[in-house]
């Protein structure tokens, strides 16, 4: 069995304005920076074998700070992990799209990264990691909306299911089975 703990990176400035980020960079917050000391100081004795995150700034801040608290190494950076690509989206509000696109904007074509093209990304990545490293326990930080599709195409995510910055999910696959144990837990945080 693999164990992937799907994790979204700490609390940021455009999170906090309510901004599309997609895959433009940003930095955590003073807040997304303690998020993740939490994170990993409740997973300082825990049995993951390695970290690996998105190479987005803001999951590899969180992933190098989870690492030092937990002890968990991390072992790199992947480009399957990146957020979702919003297109034209990324860096505005609810309300410059709809001032720009109108109430509509959902149903335009922006360039907004497909769902079957972000789960793709996801399973490359897994099977890779599990052809690699069967057996292995693994702490991805990643982005919301790429970890909120990959639950969904797994046909794993809960009803209501948003992923909050910093909540851990956790997911097994046994054979071709996947399993979800744990959804969004943001204990660490209380």
């Amino acid at each position: 069995m693999t164990t992937f703990g799907l994790v979204r990176h700490g609390s940021t400035e455009w999170n906090k304005l309510g901004k599309l980020q997609g895959q433009l960079d940003t930095h955590l917050t003073d807040e997304g920076k303690e998020q993740a000391r939490l994170l990993g100081s409740k997973l300082k004795h825990s049995d993951w074998d390695y970290i690996v995150c998105s190479d987005l700034m803001r999951a590899h801040e969180t992933a190098e700070i989870v690492s030092k608290e937990s002890g968990i190494p991390l072992y790199g950076t992947d480009v399957h992990l990146r957020e979702r690509s919003f297109g034209q989206l990324e860096g505005t509000t609810l309300n410059e799209r709809i001032e720009r696109w109108g109430e509509e904007w959902r149903s335009l074509e922006l360039g907004v990264e497909r769902d079957e093209d972000v789960f793709a990304r996801w399973s490359e990545f897994a099977n890779e990691w599990m052809k690699n490293k069967p057996n292995s326990r693994v702490l991805v930080i990643s982005h919301g909306s790429y970890i909120g599709q990959v639950l969904r195409s797994l046909d794993l995510e809960e009803e209501y299911g948003y992923i909050t910055n910093t909540s851990l999910t956790i997911i097994h696959r046994i054979s071709d089975y996947w399993s979800c144990s744990l959804y969004s837990c943001t204990k660490h945080l209380d």
